[in-house]
């Protein structure tokens, strides 16, 4: 954790000589750059790039890499033992990020035990959307500073693409603010999930290879095909479906309440999100388990909480008021914003 607190670098080393730089320093150089992909608390910045909003192209290039990747579907082929996998992956690990990254981790909208709180932050962490104090950070700040020019994804002030899928690979928004998660950052088991954020995917990986590998016969899949389809396609999938609350989810839609962001409700992105499209309703009262706030919004997250409350997984879902579902309401209507 003191890595994370460090926030400038050392001075780089010079011979008398000729100013050149100390072997010995490039040589860490290597070594950190290296590191920082596997233990993410390893990275360092200096006082300038710490807050630097520029995107960085190396942390582009995985992201490129992957969406390439989805095109070996055509070489492995497609079963429906690959596509029923895929979507499971997809709605399995969406609903970790919307009942467990989202509305557990950031918001505290309900309780659970430790080992329920792992389970679903090494499922949210398999989605590849980073570690759950990272993401849960980044989350409270986005709530402090909603579609100001404070916020870190706000297409009213820098565009579609950079709040659907630029902003988190800056420097600024790479390393993990430990200051807004103090009260996860007390779980060890959530820290070392957040320092090593590569673990979950990959092991998922691996668990869709061997899965297509030693299926049925009947199942007419293989491992590569299984890897393909269960691993990289539905990945790709929830990256798109999770960052349109960030940008479509401030551009279209329609507003209940006067929230002072530009938050709207889509019925759309609540179907492919599993309720998270009720966007102005859940920036109206951020701590309510429940975003879908009448019968006819439906809210299959919430539902799949209900569900497990009666089992005793989760508990004390917090509900909300009928006094904060019935205020500061407006006339509905359908607003449109075009991104800078």
């Amino acid at each position: 954790m003191d890595q994370i607190a460090r926030t400038s670098d050392p001075e780089p080393s010079y011979s008398e000589s000729g100013g050149a730089e100390n072997p010995t320093r490039e040589r860490r150089s290597v070594r950190q750059h290296l590191l920082r992909w596997v233990d993410t608390h390893s990275m360092e910045f200096g006082p300038e790039l710490a807050e630097s909003q520029v995107v960085s192209w190396q942390r582009v290039l995985p992201l490129v890499l992957l969406h390439v990747a989805c095109l070996f579907v055509f070489v492995v082929g497609v079963s429906w033992a690959a596509v029923t996998v895929c979507a499971l992956a997809y709605f399995v690990r969406m609903f970790a990020i919307t009942a467990f990254y989202h509305r557990y981790f950031s918001h505290r909208s309900f309780k659970t035990s430790r080992l329920v709180q792992f389970a679903g932050a090494f499922a949210g962490n398999s989605s590849l959307q980073r570690g759950p104090l990272w993401w849960a950070a980044h989350h409270r700040k986005h709530h402090k500073f909603a579609d100001t020019e404070r916020d870190n994804h706000s297409p009213s002030e820098r565009g579609f693409w950079w709040s659907h899928i630029l902003w988190f690979t800056t420097p600024k928004y790479y390393r993990t603010d430990l200051r807004q998660v103090r009260d996860l950052a007390r779980y060890p088991e959530l820290v070392f999930l957040d320092r090593f954020d590569l673990l979950a995917p990959l092991t998922l990986a691996v668990l869709s290879y061997l899965l297509g590998a030693f299926a049925p016969a009947s199942w007419n899949t293989s491992g590569p095909q299984m890897l393909v389809w269960g691993f990289l396609v539905s990945t790709i999938v929830l990256f798109h479906g999770t960052f349109t609350i960030n940008s479509f989810g401030h551009l279209f839609g329609r507003r209940r309440y006067d929230t002072p962001d530009q938050s709207k409700n889509n019925v759309f992105l609540a179907l492919i999100t599993l309720g998270e499209g009720w966007h102005n309703n859940h920036h109206h009262y951020p701590v309510s388990t429940r975003q879908g706030f009448f019968w006819w919004e439906i809210d299959l997250t919430y539902y799949v909480l209900r569900a497990m409350s009666l089992v005793g997984l989760v508990r004390d879902l917090r509900p909300v008021p009928v006094h904060v579902r019935e205020g500061n309401r407006q006339p509905v209507r359908v607003e449109h914003r075009r991104s800078a």
